[in-house]
């Protein structure tokens, strides 16, 4: 048997014909007639203008988002006084039972979303979706939560809070949430009402355009936070494909892992994080320097470091990628890189600062998670199992252990960094590769661990090619990271019951991608019922280790 490609072809295929040319490729319409083809051409209709998605994950998903979004009204991260909701017969959705009953549709909503996102998997592992079709469904599961409460998070009411905050006199570098009181900060999480803003000048200008145009509305302040941030997610499914290409993947796995993820639909969307703009500039960057426009690929990378702080990590290896077209000794090469680099991001990064009319005061406040202290952040996790273990002797403080822990962390990044930075030194498509391994190790090393971090990592690895093993390992951090904090935003990290019965889940869905009925709970079914498992085609590895 020919093994695959593991390029998924130079466009998204529209039709069969297409899809049975491309490298590796097959058509997505099964059993069709041998004589289709030669069929003069017909109006297609909306299904195969959008690639034909599967009516069952699509379904699924979208009723998954229903459920989210109705369960969120009562469960979410809701206003502390909901001018719709409080006085209306309505009101008991967010008390005593009501709100039980709306966490039950939320969890419900995400285990729906989940076993949605597994059959869609099922189908790009067979091959018989392409890209499009990945694309279409994630939109549908996507499009109802864009008016949905925050889900699973309040920072949205944080973002409001710091765009507010210049409006009214006030250096959101400088002081919290608390100094403007108002309905902005009554809905900051407690944990935040007195941190400056930990984000760029670039995400204040657009949070203070939202605050600007939303006044005391915060309802459609929550909205509009959302839609401001869907450029983003708008950049990152454009550039994505071509990306994948460049990087040696397959543009249906690509998107299945980055953009129809939970993490994503959940979190990022549902929640409204900022890190939607660090994922689009990321990835558009990467893409432009890619394609020799080198300058503009560090001016998006340093759009992206102007909303959070992490992705700088992905300049240097830009630099790489330029070094790589230039003339020259490598050293030479590098160095004239370097210069023009810097040259870029000091421009860019000074023109958010003064469009935004702010200093560098965020970098002060670039320490404000590190308060955060959860067993995600592996060193975090280190110091208090440490800690733990110590204090079964001797009764000490668990402080010192995470201090010391999270600077052995530090240490081990830069490591793996400059490491990771050397052996890019060639360029080309791996120095952007090696980028999203150093920022997912960012992410899961620094001082502190949220779901959303992992994101800017896969921004960039996504595109690479997948085993078949890794997307089953990325399906089981998916569903726990999706469900590491309760759905009004408060830790759930310390709750084992709750973590293991979601790990169950996260395992079975794991086995579930390439084993149907992995509980063999149609054992008893009719022979002819049962359909045969999909054969997942490992992406850019040899058939045998698949």
């Amino acid at each position: 048997m020919k093994p695959p490609s593991p390029v998924d072809g130079s466009t998204l295929p529209d039709t069969a014909a297409e899809r049975a040319a491309a490298p590796g490729g097959a058509p997505e319409i099964l059993d069709a007639p041998p004589s289709a083809e030669a069929r003069p051409a017909v109006r297609r209709s909306w299904r195969d203008r959008f690639g034909r998605p599967p009516r069952r994950p699509l379904l699924m998903g979208f009723a998954a988002a229903l459920m989210l979004l109705i369960g969120g009204f009562g469960a979410g991260g809701v206003l502390v006084h909901d001018p719709i909701l409080t006085n209306s017969p309505l009101g008991f959705w967010r008390y005593g039972h009501g709100r039980d009953l709306a966490a039950m549709l939320i969890y419900g909503g995400v285990g729906l979303m989940v076993w949605a996102w597994i059959r869609l998997g099922r189908e790009v592992l067979a091959r018989r979706v392409g890209g499009r079709a990945v694309l279409t469904t994630a939109v549908v599961w996507m499009a109802p939560l864009l008016f949905a409460p925050p889900l699973f998070t309040r920072d949205i009411f944080s973002y409001l809070a710091q765009g507010g905050l210049p409006l009214a006199g006030f250096d959101p570098y400088e002081v919290g949430p608390e100094a403007m009181p108002g309905i902005f900060a009554d809905n900051v999480h407690y944990f935040w009402q007195d941190t400056p803003a930990p984000y760029g000048p670039l995400f204040i200008l657009i949070a203070k355009a939202v605050a600007w145009v939303t006044g005391d509305q915060i309802i459609l302040g929550v909205v509009l936070m959302r839609l401001a941030l869907l450029p983003g997610l708008l950049l990152f499914v454009w550039a994505l494909p071509e990306l994948t290409r460049r990087l040696g993947g397959r543009v249906a796995v690509a998107l299945w892992v980055a953009v129809a993820n939970p993490v994503m639909v959940v979190h990022m969307v549902g929640g409204g994080h900022n890190d939607l703009l660090v994922v689009g500039f990321l990835a558009t960057g990467a893409l432009a320097a890619l394609r020799g426009r080198h300058a503009l690929g560090i001016a998006l990378a340093t759009l992206a470091m102007a909303v959070k702080a992490s992705a700088v990590i992905a300049l240097p290896f830009l630099v790489l990628v330029w070094a790589a077209r230039l003339s020259g000794s490598q050293r030479v090469r590098i160095a004239k890189a370097i210069g023009a680099g810097v040259a870029v991001f000091v421009a860019v990064f000074a023109a958010c600062t003064l469009a935004a009319q702010v200093n560098l005061g965020w970098l002060p406040a670039l320490s404000a998670p590190s308060m955060i202290v959860n067993w995600m952040s592996l060193p975090t996790a280190v110091g208090e199992f440490s800690h733990t273990l110590v204090s079964m002797l001797v009764n000490v403080p668990k402080q010192p252990f995470i201090n010391v822990a999270r600077v052995l962390g530090a240490i081990l990044l830069v490591y793996i960094a400059v490491r990771q930075w050397w052996a890019a030194r060639d360029g080309g498509p791996d120095a952007v590769r090696r980028a999203g391994v150093v920022l997912l190790a960012t992410a899961v090393l620094s001082p502190a661990m949220l779901p959303w971090y992992v994101s800017w990592g896969m921004a960039l690895v996504a595109a690479a090619a997948w085993s078949v093993r890794a997307l089953q390992v990325t399906v089981f951090i998916s569903v726990m990271l999706t469900i590491c904090y309760y759905s009004d935003g408060e830790d759930a990290l310390y709750n084992p019951p709750y973590l293991v019965a979601w790990a169950v889940v996260g395992v079975v869905a794991a086995i579930s991608l390439v084993r149907p009925d992995p509980l063999r709970l149609s054992a008893g079914a009719p022979e002819r019922s049962r359909r045969p498992a999909p054969v997942p085609v490992p992406d850019g590895a040899d058939r045998s280790r698949g």
